[in-house]
């Protein structure tokens, strides 16, 4: 799967947060139901400081590797130091480098697919931090641009 290197300084994500893993799943359901929480509580709109309309889901505090447990927060980035509502919490992304994939096909299932692409290939990862970038604007819900970034070492 083709992908660019990219260097990134670290920012900050606020919005909603789960605890989930990769198994039966589980990350499936419950970073849907983290989606229908944040659509439908316009939580986007409830986020202080927010630097544009794009969404990220960034996934971090691995347990161990892609099969552990690990903390998925479905926000928008900001510019920090601002109080955050109550349920909102806010996750560094570490500077470093990550793979930018660029999701072929129709949204969310092209998102998915590459996330079942990186994980059977051999990645030497880091682990700190992975996310996905939803860019704001689009004209439907299938033609959503995405771009998944992987943390390498």
């Amino acid at each position: 799967m083709e992908y660019k290197l990219r260097h990134l300084d670290q920012f900050i994500v606020a919005g909603l947060s789960v605890r989930t893993i990769n198994k039966d799943g589980k990350s499936e359901k419950d970073i849907g139901d983290l989606w229908t929480r944040f659509t439908t509580g316009n939580i986007s709109d409830q986020i202080p400081g927010k630097l544009s309309e794009d969404s990220y889901c960034v996934y971090t505090d691995y347990e161990s590797d892609q099969f552990g447990w690990y903390t998925a927060v479905l926000g928008c980035s900001v510019k920090g130091g601002d109080a955050l509502p109550h349920g909102i919490v806010a996750t560094k992304v570490p500077s470093g480098n990550y793979r930018v994939y660029q999701p072929l096909g129709e949204f969310p299932a092209n998102v998915a697919s590459t996330w079942r692409s990186i994980w059977q290939d051999d990645i030497d990862r880091a682990y700190r931090a992975d996310f996905d970038l939803y860019k704001a604007g689009a004209s439907s819900f299938e033609e959503t641009e995405a771009e998944v970034y992987l943390g390498v070492v």
